[in-house]
């Protein structure tokens, strides 16, 4: 580890695999509860099991992206974080935010109450108090990055990765505007949920990606920013207008469906480049880095972004189909891959990187690495799949022949007992992670260059 400063990444990437541990076993409790509706119903009803899924991945992916910029920037800047001491502060602060969060949906306090209570608009639930503190927490990072990154070196990776984290915190204060008419409501909405997963986190993720091509390929640095440029153009091109594919039927002017169904066609560009990119790196690298698991991270998350976030979106993107699968199970099929392909596998590939630097260790538990990767990318795969023939069944029957949502539901028993065997899976393969990167093997490995003598790599 070549800036002490670094070592803050270590307590965030520690709390977000906390956080990672109670996201996944939630969502096999919700895929349970599909199996057996019944199941917790008068103790965790399944809306409230929804929210915790869904909250507690955002935040778990938000610090790892702060994990990952307090990791990556001084190596890029070529200096210490501006302020530790505020890092640390802004940790506790979303911790404390998190459990209030917690606290707050399982108890149902303050309900009805605007800024003690839970809001009834998904994803954005969090009590009003929360989502201040989100944003102090997002001001003090940014201040610390920013002077960190202006006193040192400027290099294409921080410049988007700042870009992100700004665009991040800045589409956040959407939040907070909740107009009485559920139209623009949802205009605005989207405004945070698409311009955050179909914008600026495509930004963060390129950046981070880049940054680990540039350590574990050793490709020239000036390639590795060509490519990162042409990624974060045909992102924000497509994502931005993208946004259009959520307005088709909520009430916005119609040209949105012709907006959307072009623009968000265009989407799955930027995520073919980034698989291109990751797999073209390692082509032309010419080093032979020790850390295989982070490796594969990085090339799994360029395959299965692609599929996930670019195929799967595409297939109910235009609105002539997305008329009739709108809201299906085709829609959580999209959902579950192209959060799994963009966002998780990055971040588990930075944290497979770069724990074993901040623990002045050559990699270790490789093998049990690799295996979760396989374990829970299958099972994810699998569950995709699973859900797309279940959206298709509940398109034609619902959509088409007109059954009742209930008898529907029905008919896709076979489907949700499938995608709880691939939850089994996803969850198996989580904990191997964990266990693999938090608990390192006593022994040292002999073979290859140590990653503490050298921390540049």
């Amino acid at each position: 580890m070549k800036y002490h400063t670094q070592k803050i990444a270590l307590a965030y990437f520690t709390v977000a695999m906390a956080l990672f541990t109670v996201q996944v076993s939630i969502g096999l409790l919700m895929g349970w509860i599909y199996v057996e509706p019944n199941f917790l119903s008068t103790i965790l009803p399944f809306n409230i099991a929804r929210m915790l899924h869904t909250n507690s991945l955002i935040v778990w992916l938000l610090l790892g992206f702060f994990g990952a910029a307090y990791y990556l920037i001084p190596e890029e800047s070529e200096r210490e974080i501006h302020s530790p001491a505020l890092a640390y502060v802004q940790l506790a602060i979303l911790v404390l935010g998190t459990l209030g969060v917690v606290v707050t949906y399982l108890f149902n306090l303050f309900e009805g109450n605007y800024f003690l209570g839970k809001q009834g608009r998904e994803f954005l639930e969090q009590p009003t108090w929360v989502k201040a503190g989100i944003v102090v927490a997002a001001l003090i990072f940014l201040y610390n990055v920013s002077m960190t990154t202006l006193k040192g070196r400027k290099t294409a990776i921080t410049n988007i990765l700042l870009l992100g984290l700004w665009g991040l915190a800045l589409l956040f204060l959407f939040a907070f505007y909740n107009p009485s008419n559920l139209a623009v409501d949802k205009q605005y909405w989207w405004y945070v949920v698409h311009l955050w997963v179909e914008g600026v986190w495509e930004l963060i993720m390129a950046s981070i990606l880049a940054f680990l091509m540039l350590k574990l390929t050793g490709v020239d640095r000036e390639v590795v920013e060509k490519w990162l440029y042409v990624i974060v153009a045909t992102a924000l091109f497509s994502g931005i207008l993208g946004t259009g594919h959520h307005y088709y039927w909520i009430g916005t002017p119609a040209y949105w469906q012709w907006t959307g169904s072009i623009f968000s066609s265009l989407e799955i560009i930027p995520f073919f480049a980034m698989m291109s990119f990751a797999f073209v790196m390692v082509w032309k690298g010419r080093r032979d880095h020790p850390n295989k698991a982070a490796l594969l991270w990085s090339l799994g998350c360029g395959v299965l972004s692609f599929f996930g976030a670019g195929v799967w979106g595409f297939l109910h993107t235009l609105h002539g189909v997305n008329f009739y699968t709108h809201g299906t199970q085709i829609t959580a099929a999209h959902g579950h891959l192209a959060f799994y392909g963009a966002y998780v596998c990055v971040n588990l590939a930075i944290i497979t990187y770069a724990m074993p630097i901040l623990r002045g260790r050559d990699p270790y538990n490789q093998v049990l690495n690799m295996a979760s990767f396989w374990l829970m990318s299958s099972g994810m795969v699998f569950m995709t799949v699973t859900l797309t023939f279940a959206g298709a069944l509940q398109t034609h029957l619902q959509r088409v022949m007109g059954m009742n949502y209930m008898d529907v539901q029905d008919q896709l028993w076979m489907f949700y007992a499938m995608r709880f065997g691939s939850g089994v899976a996803v969850v198996l393969g989580a904990l191997l992670f964990i266990y693999s990167v938090m608990f390192p093997r006593r022994e040292v490995i002999a073979r290859g260059p140590s990653l503490a003598a050298t921390p540049a790599e």
